[in-house]
């Protein structure tokens, strides 16, 4: 007899398959290359996922090309019903380094993207490195910014915009899904935006100094 094999596992129009789509969602991401069962179940069971998770204020965020779902808020709005709903999805405030490595592995996916190679970006920690130190104060301690660059990319790790490879801790794959997090209309106004994060960083090094 052969083992049961879970991708070929099938989805019904179920309450109890529905949950089992549901739950994964609010607890993170869901990628079609980890779990391909949950993520045939979330394709045959999109249309009743939306209305479930819309009741409780979220959207659904669903990629098929790029092979990633998760859950998003609404948008606040002046219903003040709406805004009384709690958030089920809380909010990140985001530090000025981590944004800005944020908006650096986006552009660097999208230049990745063009050359129409490779479909996974893979970098070094020091090609992450090299990739905020020009926005960084002159002179910064090589230390120091390094040790910086692990908790800053570790913060990212842990809120799925990048994974580690395997056996590889200095090693890491830039996930997609930061394409639905960092859009086209935000990398339109990256140039602007690099500029205040100059300034930014030249204001912390002349507070540093200080």
């Amino acid at each position: 007899m052969e083992p049961e094999n879970p991708t070929n596992i099938a989805f019904s129009d179920t309450d109890a398959d529905l949950s089992a789509v549901v739950v994964p969602l609010l607890k993170g991401v869901l990628y079609s290359e980890e779990k391909p069962a949950l993520w045939s179940g979330l394709l045959s069971l999109q249309a009743r996922v939306r209305d479930y998770v819309s009741v409780l204020g979220l959207d659904l965020v669903l990629d098929e090309a790029e092979g990633y779902a998760f859950l998003r808020s609404r948008p606040d709005s002046d219903d003040p019903e709406n805004d009384s709903i709690p958030r089920l999805v809380a909010r990140r405030q985001l530090s000025f380094p981590v944004s800005l490595l944020l908006a650096l592995l986006r552009k660097k996916l999208a230049e990745f993207d063009a050359g129409g190679g490779e479909t996974r970006l893979i970098l070094h920690r020091d090609d992450v490195v090299e990739l905020i130190r020009v926005f960084l104060p002159a002179g910064s301690n090589e230390t120091r910014l390094i040790d910086q660059v692990n908790a800053h990319l570790n913060k990212i790790v842990d809120m799925g915009f990048v994974r580690k490879l395997r056996g590889q801790d200095q090693v890491f794959e830039v996930r997609r899904i930061i394409k639905a997090f960092v859009d086209a209309q935000w990398l339109a106004e990256f140039d602007r935006r690099l500029a205040e994060y100059r300034q930014a960083a030249a204001g912390q090094g002349d507070a540093e100094d200080g």
